[in-house]
């Protein structure tokens, strides 16, 4: 078993709303200079799921499931910082207001530039949320280190998934199971940035006959996916050799340098990780949320 510090973690409590949704109400340009108006991020969004697919969907940057936040005022402010930082992939979530009072949820991503924590509840509960609710999480993971391989750094990801991600080790590499390998190349909006236990970043879809070339077209939301070339240990960057291990979040967007979100969950800047590919390596499988649920 993969020794990992997890008994020395602190779990610490933070406390969100549901994102109320918000819209220009005027038309965009995408990639291709195509016009369009459609729905995007917040809200609760009841017929989109961790285990979708992440592409053909009349929306951008959508985000499956309930998106919440500390504070919708102050996006950039310390409490939405601190919301998303605490909360991991895996943790615990519970409604603790409204008719879902009790209901349990289970965090499936962050998504940076809104600032929105994402979280899986069963349907009964999201029939009965409102925007005013409020979810207390869990927050458990940050600092997660494995006591054999210090070159790969964990962030965003908690212990108890970890485990259950069916990670081999082999002549001091790990190797992890994935849904696809994204060439570095497609990597766009969110590169650069040092908020790596925040938000995420982009596989850019401009160039669909990529995308088909690399299998990526049958991405799914809650998939692991390999980026190879990237070094996320102190910020997103391209790095030969090096790779990261990260989860889909939302779903394709039609802007320019933008497309399915991914938030880091491993790095490592020698390549310590290789990819096993696996139908089953998608979070909503693993621990059986989203379409997988067997109330979906």
């Amino acid at each position: 078993m993969i020794q990992t510090n997890k008994d020395k973690l602190v779990m610490i409590s933070v406390q969100g709303t549901i994102v109320k949704p918000e819209h220009s109400g005027r038309h965009s340009v995408g990639h291709a200079g195509e016009i369009f108006m459609v729905p995007g991020t917040g809200g609760i969004t009841y017929n989109i799921k961790v285990g979708d697919p992440v592409f053909g969907w009349a929306a951008d940057h959508v985000e499956p499931g309930v998106s919440t936040i500390a504070d919708q005022e102050k996006r950039t402010g310390g409490p939405n910082r601190g919301y998303n930082f605490y909360a991991c992939i895996g943790n615990e979530a519970r409604i603790v207001s409204g008719d879902a009072k009790g209901a349990i949820g289970v965090v499936t991503g962050h998504h940076g530039g809104a600032e929105h924590v994402l979280i899986d509840f069963p349907d009964e509960a999201l029939e009965k949320l409102t925007l005013d609710d409020k979810v207390l999480i869990r927050g458990f993971g940050q600092g997660l280190k494995l006591v054999d391989y210090p070159d790969i750094h964990i962030y965003n990801l908690d212990p108890g998934l970890f485990e259950k991600m069916n990670i081999e080790e082999s002549n001091g590499e790990l190797l992890v199971p994935v849904a696809a390998v994204v060439p570095g190349m497609l990597m766009g909006s969110g590169v650069g940035s040092t908020s790596i236990g925040t938000g995420d970043y982009d596989i850019m879809t401009s160039d669909r006959k990529a995308l088909q070339e690399h299998g990526l077209m049958n991405l799914k939301f809650g998939d692991i996916v390999l980026i190879q070339d990237h070094d996320n240990t102190y910020g997103r960057c391209y790095r030969k050799g090096a790779v990261s291990v990260g989860v889909i979040i939302h779903s394709d967007c039609k802007y320019a340098g933008h497309g399915p979100g991914v938030t880091t969950i491993m790095t490592s800047s020698s390549g310590k990780i290789k990819p096993v590919l696996s139908s089953e390596a998608n979070i909503a499988k693993i621990l059986k949320i989203g379409r997988f649920r067997q109330n979906s």
